[in-house]
C-alpha cells in the first residue's frame, strides 16, 4: 500500500501513531482490532476520529480488504446496492455499478486505510494465536505470528466470511485432479479443455457458474438445494450522476437513504407477512420461469421450501448458464470422490455423511472431472477463532458457545471482559446492509469507552443473565419468521438449531438498541491504580470526511 497521506489531520495521526513492532518488550497498547476488513476498518478510523491513538489493527493477509480481498472469483460482486454497502462516514462517489464488483471493493477499503492513516496502525502478516483474559492485571494477554502483545480491550473484526467452509466429503483427499475453494480461486489454470464440477449453489456459485460456462468444456453442477434467485438488474452508473455525487454529496446521502427505506419496507416478508412473501415467491417464479424453458431443468430449480429462509441471490445470467448445452445440474446426492470422478447415489437413497465405504453408489452415478471447485461457503456459526481467546476461569469461547454463539446485543460475551465481537451472533442481516450493523457496534463499544474514561472503569463484563434474557428474547421474536418457519436447513441455524447469523427486527432498532452504552447490564471493576485505561479523547476530524 502507498505511504501516502491525504489532508494535514492524516498527517497528525500518522505522527502520532505508535509503530513499535508488536515484538517489542513489554509492548502494550489499549485496543487491538484483530481483522482488517469492513469491520476492522471501520472501528479504528472511528476510534481514531474520537482520539484514541493507541491502537493495533492485526492482519493476517499481506493486505487490508477482508473477504473482498480473499474472494476474486470471476463474477465475485455485491448483493446490496453500492451506495448502501459502505461506510456512512465515507461515501464513494465513483461506484461504476449498482451493485459494486469485487475489485471496487477492494480497491474502496485500501482508499479508507489510506485516506484515514490507517497504514502505521496496521500490523500486516500477523497471525492472532491466541488471547488470555488476564483478571489481575485486567487486559487481554495475545500471542501473535509477531510476537507477544497486551490490550486493554480485544476486538474480534474477522467477519463471518473469513473462514471458508470445505465440506467433508469422502475420497476428497484422493482426488488427483485440480481442487479449490472458491474463496481461493485458481485464476492460473486453463480450463477451455477441462471438464469442471461444482459443489454448491449459493451466493458465490450463483456468481461464478456463468463464467465457467462460458470458459469450460463441460461443467456438471452439483446442487442439493436450489436457491431463490430474483432479478438483479445490474447497471452501470452514469457519469452524470456520478458527477452529481461529487459535487453535491447531499444527493448521495439522499439516494443512500432511499435505498435503505425500501430494503427495510420489504422486510415484513422474511418477519412473517404472508401478502408480502407470496409476492415476492412469485416474483422469483416468475423469473425462473422466463429463463428456463426446459420443465425437468425448471422442477430441479424450484426450491421447496419459503423464500426467505435461505438467503435470496440475485442473477440475470445464472439460470441461463445452467441450460447451456455444457452445463449438466445433478441433484443426486453425492455419496465420495475418487481420483477423477464424483460418484453419486440414486435420487431417492441419502448420501453418507462420513468413513469411506460408499456401497450407494454402485446403483448411482459415475461423474468425470478433472477440477473441482467448492462453493459451499464459510464457517458462520463455528468460527475458528472461538477457539483462539480464552476468557475468565480458563475457558475458550468455543468451550462457551459449543456450536451455539450467543452475545449481548451480538457485541459482547458473558465472562470475556472487555472482549468486542464485530458482526457478531444475531447481527447478520437478509435483507440489508451488514454495515449498517457494524456501525452500530462500533457506536456501542465508543460509548462503553467514553464510559470507562469518565468513571475510572477498568474492566466490564456483561452479567450472564442479561445475556440469556436477551438471547431468548431474539430466539422468541425469530419463531414466526421465515428463518424459523420456513421449512430449509441452512447456515442461519447453528449446530443447536438455533438461529445465531440473523437479526429478526428491523436494522434501526438494532440502532437504537445500541446508540447508548448501558452500564447496568454489565459487572464493572474499578481501573487498578497506575494501569493504563483508555486513551483521553480528543475529538478530531479526519482528511476523508
Amino acid at each position: 500500500m502507498s505511504n501516502r497521506k491525504t489532508g494535514t489531520e492524516g498527517h497528525r495521526m500518522s505522527e502520532r501513531a505508535e509503530t513499535a513492532p508488536v515484538s517489542a518488550p513489554g509492548r502494550h497498547v489499549s485496543v487491538v482490532i484483530v481483522g482488517a476488513g469492513f469491520a476492522g476498518i471501520g472501528t479504528a478510523v472511528r476510534l481514531l476520529r474520537e482520539g484514541h491513538w493507541d491502537l493495533l489493527i492485526l492482519e493476517r493477509a499481506d493486505e487490508v480488504g477482508g473477504a473482498w480481498r480473499d474472494n476474486t472469483y470471476p463474477g465475485c460482486a455485491c448483493d446490496v446496492p453500492s451506495r448502501l454497502y459502505s461506510f456512512s462516514f465515507a461515501p464513494n462517489p465513483e461506484w461504476s455499478r449498482r451493485y459494486a464488483p469485487q475489485r471496487e471493493i477492494a480497491r474502496y477499503l485500501r482508499h479508507c486505510a489510506e485516506s484515514y492513516a490507517l497504514e502505521p496502525h496496521l500490523r500486516l502478516g500477523c497471525e492472532l494465536r491466541h488471547a488470555a483474559w488476564n483478571a489481575d492485571r485486567q487486559r487481554w494477554e495475545l500471542r501473535t505470528g509477531q510476537g507477544p502483545l497486551s490490550a486493554d480491550h480485544l476486538v474480534m473484526a474477522q467477519g463471518p466470511l473469513s473462514e471458508p467452509a470445505v465440506p467433508a466429503l469422502p475420497g476428497l483427499d484422493g482426488f488427483t485432479g485440480d481442487v479449490f475453494h472458491s474463496a481461493r480461486w485458481r485464476h492460473d489454470l486453463d480450463l477451455s479443455d477441462r471438464r469442471v464440477a461444482v459443489i454448491g449453489t449459493g451466493a458465490s456459485a450463483v456468481q461464478f457458474v456463468p463464467h465457467l460456462q462460458r470458459a469450460a468444456r463441460r461443467v456438471t453442477v452439483f446442487q442439493r438445494t436450489p436457491p431463490w434467485i430474483m432479478p438483479r438488474h445490474d447497471r452501470p452508473v452514469p457519469a452524470w450522476l456520478r458527477g452529481l455525487y461529487r459535487r453535491a454529496p447531499w444527493t448521495q446521502r439522499l439516494a443512500r437513504l432511499r435505498e435503505y427505506t425500501l430494503r427495510e419496507a420489504g422486510l415484513p416478508a422474511l418477519l412473517g407477512d404472508r401478502a408480502l412473501a407470496a409476492l415476492g415467491r412469485g416474483q422469483a417464479l416468475a423469473h425462473l420461469h422466463r429463463q428456463v424453458d426446459d420443465p425437468v431443468l425448471r422442477g430441479k430449480l424450484t426450491p421447496d421450501y419459503a423464500l426467505g429462509c435461505k438467503r435470496v441471490l440475485m442473477s440475470d445470467d445464472y439460470y441461463p448458464a445452467l441450460g447451456a448445452p455444457n452445463v449438466d445440474v445433478v441433484t443426486e446426492p453425492v455419496v465420495r470422490v475418487t481420483e477423477d470422478a464424483v460418484l453419486t447415489a440414486p435420487a431417492d437413497s441419502t448420501a453418507p455423511t462420513g468413513g469411506s465405504a460408499a456401497p450407494a453408489a454402485a446403483d448411482g452415478s459415475v461423474h468425470p472431472v478433472d477440477v473441482l471447485v467448492l462453493g459451499t461457503g464459510f464457517r458462520v456459526t463455528d468460527a475458528a477463532y472461538a477457539r483462539l481467546v480464552t476468557g475468565t476461569g480458563g475457558r475458550t469461547l468455543h468451550d462457551v458457545w459449543q456450536g451455539s454463539p450467543q452475545a449481548y446485543l451480538g457485541t459482547t460475551v458473558a465472562g470475556f471482559p472487555n472482549l468486542w465481537l464485530m458482526a457478531g451472533p444475531n447481527t447478520g442481516v437478509g435483507h440489508t446492509s451488514l454495515i449498517y450493523m457494524i456501525e452500530s457496534q462500533i457506536d456501542y463499544l465508543l460509548g462503553c469507552l467514553r464510559f470507562m474514561d469518565e468513571h475510572r472503569v477498568g474492566a466490564v463484563d456483561v452479567r450472564a443473565g442479561v445475556q440469556l434474557a436477551y438471547n431468548t428474547a431474539v430466539q422468541r421474536r425469530m419463531t414466526r419468521t421465515v428463518w424459523a418457519a420456513g421449512g430449509c436447513a441452512g447456515w442461519y441455524r447453528d449446530r443447536q438449531g438455533r438461529i445465531t447469523t440473523i437479526w429478526p427486527e428491523p436494522t434501526w432498532r438494532f440502532r437504537r438498541r445500541t446508540r447508548g452504552f448501558d452500564p447496568d447490564r454489565y459487572t464493572l471493576t474499578a481501573r487498578p491504580g497506575g494501569s493504563s485505561g483508555p486513551a483521553p479523547h480528543r475529538p478530531t476530524t479526519s482528511a476523508a470526511d
